[in-house]
């Protein structure tokens, strides 16, 4: 559940003021009928603040474009579902993942970075801060990360909060270790039970379209959001919206 949510080519190469965010052009389409990923932006290391459920909009981001995000996994129930919709529509992403289930199923968090997406971190068990003193919050952080480059082999540049539940401590920390903190521009409400495709694309579209396009929170870990995801995208398609690959240097 996130309730803060309710809150709510080429060639060329950019750099924007607000962040410093380069613009990069995107490989190829693999079709004129697939999503695609249009380009990339590659973010700078450090500790900056995005999406406009909480902080300043993504830089460098046009009207129409999107940003895929996916929380809570990884899952082998359903984050291979997630990769292969995204594989059939040649569109990159950016998964949030949480540190227990990373630890647990590292060999498909290998996979994810391995098929070109972003990996960011979501806390290690998914707590709500707001609940939890200063020390647990910063011993969970620790767990997070130590999960991360035991699974990938590389310092983290992003971070998400669980339940969008921003704490002063972690932001705190966060900053201190130049770590992005990415909140979210739009989404589907899809941690809700017994949805729909439709429904979900319904919310989904109802969001960007008071957006404009933006930061897209799904999750990975939800059955109905990877049966619904290659909907979801041929949707995004049809009404003409571009997707945008985050990375970070």
């Amino acid at each position: 559940m996130k309730p803060l949510l309710a809150l709510l080519m080429a060639g060329a190469t950019s750099t924007f003021a607000a962040g410093a965010v380069a613009d990069v052009a995107a490989s190829p389409a693999c079709g004129a009928d697939a999503l695609g990923t249009s380009r990339t932006l590659t973010l700078k290391r450090e500790a900056a603040a995005w999406g406009t459920a909480q902080h300043a909009p993504l830089p460098g981001l046009a009207p129409g474009e999107v940003v895929l995000t996916f929380d809570d996994g990884p899952r082998p129930e359903s984050t291979p579902l997630v990769l292969k919709a995204l594989a059939e529509q040649c569109v990159k992403a950016t998964f949030f993942m949480n540190g227990e289930p990373m630890s647990r199923h590292a060999e498909l968090a290998r996979a994810v970075r391995d098929a070109g997406h972003s990996v960011g971190m979501h806390g290690y068990r998914h707590d709500n801060f707001s609940e939890m003193p200063a020390a647990a919050q910063l011993a969970d952080l620790d767990a997070m990360r130590a999960a991360y480059t035991a699974a990938l082999g590389r310092e983290p540049a992003a971070y998400r909060f669980p339940f969008l539940a921003e704490s002063p401590a972690l932001l705190a920390a966060l900053k201190a270790r130049g770590l992005t903190v990415m909140s979210v521009d739009a989404g589907a409400e899809d941690w809700l039970p017994d949805q729909t495709p439709q429904m979900l694309a319904d919310k989904l579209l109802g969001q960007l379209a008071k957006t404009g396009g933006g930061i897209i929170l799904l999750h990975d870990a939800q059955d109905q959001t990877a049966r619904a995801l290659p909907f979801l995208l041929q949707t995004l398609k049809a009404k003409g919206y571009k997707a945008v690959h985050l990375r970070w240097d």
